[in-house]
């Protein structure tokens, strides 16, 4: 039996400022969109490198407020990045955790996305 990584569902309520947030500021990707039809909720898929999430506009298909984490090296090169956007909602820090390090951002809808940089432990 092979069991996949998970992917998260992320609550969403409005296209242009999760487009904004996820897209442009944190550069993720769209792999796909889905709606039932016209004018009803948008369901996505994005990515950015080996990290997968779905982005849902559904009611009950996920509660705002979630906290994800992402693993990631190299995030001082990243904090950097972000910071040099001048991006209006959002200015990164990083913080010193016992099991490494952590840049932790709100987006929109008031769920955190938590980049980390873990201890070899």
């Amino acid at each position: 039996m092979k069991v996949g990584n998970p992917i998260p569902i992320i609550r969403s309520f409005d296209e242009a400022k999760a487009k904004e947030f996820y897209i442009e500021f944190l550069e993720f990707k769209v792999d796909w969109e889905h709606r039932f039809e016209d004018g009803t909720p948008l369901y996505m898929q994005i990515s950015k490198g080996g990290c997968v999430i779905h982005v849902s506009e559904h009611h009950g298909d996920s509660s705002p407020g979630s906290s994800l984490r992402i693993e990631i090296d190299e995030l001082d090169v990243f904090q950097k990045h972000l910071s040099d956007k001048k991006y209006k909602n959002a200015r990164p820090g990083i913080t010193d955790q016992p099991w490494g390090r952590d840049m932790s951002i709100a987006d929109p809808f008031g769920n955190r996305v938590i980049f980390s940089e873990l201890n070899n432990v």
